[in-house]
């Protein structure tokens, strides 16, 4: 198995419930993720009902749909994701836990610690180093297009 962590840390200029609930509203990352420099190009919530942990959803991506589920769900300091690609026989190929710490600061801005823990199983292994680019790129532009959307004007 092939492992990838990162962490990309932002800080962003919107209270800590208004940050953690963008992130949690899975359909609403269609309005804000980055059309160019991402993988991503839209995103369902699966089961009804908000989120919570258990929540489901699939990601459509230029690599193909990915499944997955909220594991982690405290509002409003931490979340969590979880993601698998698998054979039509259930064997994963890859799967990934993206998740989000938040911190309140003094001055009214949420520091954003956005980390990620990448599997890539069997011959996903020897694409771990391409996946570690990949993942790392996918992340960044995850966190700087959070950042953005609450620069714009409403």
């Amino acid at each position: 198995m092939g492992v990838i962590e990162l962490e990309v840390s932002r800080v962003v200029h919107a209270p800590i419930s208004d940050v953690f609930d963008r992130l949690a509203d899975i359909e609403g990352h269609n309005d804000w993720m980055p059309r160019k420099g991402s993988m991503l190009r839209r995103t369902q919530q699966t089961s009804p009902g908000e989120p919570g942990v258990g929540t489901t959803y699939v990601d459509r991506t230029q690599a193909g749909t990915f499944p997955g589920e909220i594991v982690e769900f405290a509002r409003p300091t931490r979340l969590r994701y979880h993601w698998w690609s698998s054979t039509k026989g259930g064997r994963i190929h890859m799967e990934g836990w993206p998740g989000y710490l938040l911190e309140a600061k003094a001055d009214g801005t949420t520091l954003v610690r956005h980390d990620a823990r990448m599997n890539t199983h069997g011959a996903y292994r020897l694409a771990t180093p391409v996946m570690r680019w990949m993942a790392t790129r996918e992340r960044t532009a995850t966190v700087d297009a959070l950042q953005k959307s609450f620069e714009r004007k409403p």
